[in-house]
């Protein structure tokens, strides 16, 4: 059935450019163990989850760590280390907390631990700008966190499944070298980045950064009703997506995400194996870098660049019907979403608005794309570059890792950049905030904002439309701001990515995915099992 069942072991030490935490060094019981072997398309880019805010560590966190809430498949709350919570009155909510979880370092959870971590997300540079409404948060005793807003917000739930609270005992103090133990490094080498305690099923036992990362199933994990029946995970990150899927074909691993849409016919046809598709809410677009090229200041050229790709074109030939055509932030049944708005694909339109503002000559561009991010993405990345030199803009491309292309998309040190995002709320209100807003390190706004695109009014809209208590006038105040952002073409969309997992036989997978992308491993059953 392709489960690898495997007995006690030596405890793992420590290696060159991994991460074992002293706390993760628990004994494996000489049982049998049922062992689930994952390809996935790229590993966790750190071990801190405050570091980067990427689907990929998002899933991690899901591993290692409990939200307080979480989402159902049916987009509803369910409870996870927050047992109930309530509206004390419009900028205050209270939440109860369990009283059973235990760090995997041996360290009790309790609501100071939810305050530690709210209060380092309002200083991490990729999520501030989520947190920026938050005013503050205060444990009221060890089950009982009120946390307030500065002003009413409407979707403070759904930043609660954002909240994975962290083990403030075990990230306090220095290291021995005098490094803050809690300190956020982009990119780095921090102490957060190289160790883990969170609440999760999973402890991790051995990490080499694109290599492999191994976990153990906590034995002490709080939620006893889960159906969960994995005990050990081995991640391998395969890139290259015919390699992903031979693999599983092979039995070499169990279970697989990013299925290529070239290979969903091979996948659905392959014995021992079963296809789960689910439509997506990930948009996948490009941004402009104004700091760098004059000329896509002018709105006419970053219009030319919006009328110049076939968005329809793209996702029948590259991603063959696996993904939705995008004229904007928001799929459908997000609260911004503009059914006004449609991809406009025009290539003498596109000429025009070049001559119009005086680059009729065209001009010469770098551009980066990820090639194990997203489905397609280097392909995709090569068709908009050949779609842009038919209205003379000339595109050196390159394509990398993820692990080398997020330290390059920080420095913004190219000229037009791809960029897939999921909304971190399930709002469309997170779109804007993090890809169109205007740039403030203060605050976070603007954090993956590549292009440094900023029109005021856009942000103030949004920023209106986040204290809104009104949803259906919330409502109408988003679709204006994709309105207006469509206008302005201040960020180019392709399309909204579909998702596609495989898995052996006897993993049973369907249950704990969900069209956020965050599988829920720990409730995993795998069905031959001892």
């Amino acid at each position: 059935m392709g489960i690898t069942m495997t007995f006690n072991k030596t405890l793992l030490s420590t290696l060159v450019g991994a991460a074992v935490t002293g706390a993760a060094l628990l004994p494996m019981t000489a049982n049998a163990d049922t062992t689930l072997r994952i390809g996935y398309s790229a590993d966790p880019e750190t071990l801190d989850i405050h570091e980067q805010l990427s689907g990929g560590m998002l899933r991690f966190s899901h591993l290692s760590f409990d939200p307080l809430v979480r989402w159902t498949k049916d987009f509803d709350f369910e409870p996870r280390l927050a047992t109930s919570w309530e509206q004390v009155d419009d900028t205050t909510m209270r939440m109860t907390l369990r009283d059973d979880v235990t760090f995997h370092s041996g360290n009790k959870f309790t609501a100071k631990d939810v305050v530690w971590t709210i209060e380092r997300l309002k200083e991490s540079p990729d999520y501030k700008a989520i947190f920026e409404p938050i005013a503050s948060a205060e444990a009221i005793d060890d089950t009982t966190v009120e946390i307030t807003t500065h002003e009413p917000y409407p979707i403070l739930l759904n930043l609660a499944t954002y909240i994975f609270p962290m083990d403030s005992e075990f990230y306090n103090g220095t290291t021995d070298d005098g490094d803050d133990k809690a300190e956020i490094v982009k990119s780095g080498n921090s102490f957060a980045s190289r160790n883990v305690s969170g609440t999760g099923p999973f402890i991790v036992t051995e990490r080499r950064q694109g290599v492999r990362v191994n976990f153990e199933r906590f034995d002490e994990y709080w939620d006893s009703e889960s159906p969960g029946n994995v005990d050990n995970i081995v991640l391998t990150p395969i890139s290259e997506n015919a390699s992903r899927v031979a693999a599983l074909l092979s039995g070499g691993v169990d279970f697989i995400d990013h299925v290529p849409p070239n290979d969903l016919d091979r996948v659905r046809e392959g014995n021992g194996v079963n296809l789960v598709e689910i439509p997506g809410t990930r948009i996948i677009g490009f941004q402009l870098n104004e700091e760098r090229v004059e000329a896509f200041q002018d709105p006419r050229v970053r219009l030319a660049v919006a009328y110049a790709i076939n968005q329809e074109g793209i996702v029948q030939r590259l991603m063959r019907g696996f993904a939705t055509p995008a004229a904007q932030f928001s799929p459908k049944g997000y609260s911004g979403h503009n059914p006004e708005l449609t991809p406009r694909y025009d290539v003498d339109r596109a000429l025009e608005l070049m001559a119009e503002a005086g680059y009729e000559e065209g001009f010469e561009i770098d551009m980066i794309a990820p090639n194990n991010r997203y489905v397609n993405d280097a392909q995709i990345a090569q068709a908009v570059a050949n779609m842009l030199a038919r209205i003379n803009i000339d595109v050196n491309l390159r394509t990398m890792p993820l692990a080398q292309y997020w330290p390059e998309y920080d420095t913004r040190q190219s000229d037009m950049a791809m960029i897939g995002w999921h909304s971190d709320t399930e709002d469309s209100a997170n779109f804007f905030q993090y890809l169109s807003a205007c740039i403030d390190a203060d605050t976070g706004a603007g954090q993956y904002n590549y292009g440094s695109y900023c029109n005021e009014e856009l942000d103030a809209l949004v920023a209106a439309a986040d204290s809104e208590t009104d949803l259906e006038k919330r409502q109408e105040m988003l679709r204006e701001a994709e309105r207006m952002l469509y206008d302005d073409a201040g960020y180019i969309p392709l399309h909204w990515q579909n998702l596609a997992y495989a898995a052996r036989d006897g993993v049973d997978v369907e249950p704990i995915l969900n069209a956020i992308d965050f599988p829920y491993l720990g409730d995993l059953v795998v069905e031959d099992a001892n």
